[in-house]
């Protein structure tokens, strides 16, 4: 079975067919990616979210996740979007402009959370996982025993009076014009806190940085869960949309 799945991040919106029967989670087709517009208004992200699904003249039903907190369909905070977005019911816009097609809407985190514990770095893995997509901000997934705690929004914790995803994301480390060693100095920093505040036996880390760990990830030291990059790198989000819709 195919379900598409489209992933909203805070610079880029990128979708695809995912075969879901497969046991790999793989994309049907190379994916399609247009510009998140500035600013990111509900009205302008859909358009574009329409524009990635009919590039594919596709037709059935449609995941998508959001960088926000979502319950129920409806997007209740923006930190990397247009303010506007607080308290839309995303689920019936995007319907809406998709002409009536289903659509379920999750946090961004949680589907690549999703995809990468079915598919992916978390496969099999029990005990308390956590999933950090490092990106425009910084998107998590708490796991425990494969249950999902929804929407923890984990890089909004506050670290040495700042908004963590502001020191240690990727957009933090390209506006700074960081090294490797020092970003990879706020990223340990961020990560021992985060391990205090929840012990977890597991950190995968996602986003489209998970395809240079060798770059960062050695000079990580002095973390005690294990650490590793996501299977599915930047596809996790597409795949775990499309498992949502799907279900």
């Amino acid at each position: 079975m195919q379900i598409f799945g489209v992933d909203i991040g805070g610079s880029g919106i990128k979708g695809a067919p995912v075969d879901l029967d497969l046991d790999r989670g793989e994309l049907a087709q190379e994916r399609h990616k247009v510009l998140t517009p500035q600013p990111a208004t509900p009205d302008g992200v859909a358009g574009c979210v329409a524009e990635v699904v009919r590039h594919f003249g596709w037709d059935g039903p449609v995941g998508v996740t959001f960088p926000g907190v979502v319950t129920g369909g409806v997007t209740r905070t923006a930190a990397n979007m247009d303010k506007g977005w607080v308290g839309v019911d995303a689920a019936s816009l995007l319907s809406r402009r998709l002409d009536g097609r289903p659509v379920t809407v999750l946090n961004d985190a949680d589907a690549a959370g999703i995809a990468e514990m079915t598919y992916g770095a978390g496969r099999d893995r029990t005990g308390t996982v956590i999933m950090l997509t490092l990106g425009t901000g910084i998107g998590s997934a708490l796991f425990t025993d494969g249950r999902l705690v929804p929407n923890t929004e984990l890089g909004h914790l506050e670290l040495k009076g700042h908004d963590a995803e502001t020191r240690a994301s990727v957009k933090a480390k390209e506006d700074g014009d960081l090294t490797w060693e020092r970003w990879a100095h706020r990223v340990e920093r961020y990560l021992a806190h985060v391990e205090m505040l929840f012990s977890p036996d597991l950190f995968i880390i996602g986003g489209g940085v998970s395809r240079k760990p060798e770059k960062f990830l050695p000079l990580i030291k002095d973390i005690r869960a294990e650490i590793i990059p996501a299977k599915l790198q930047n596809n996790a989000g597409i795949v775990g949309a499309a498992m949502a819709a799907k279900e």
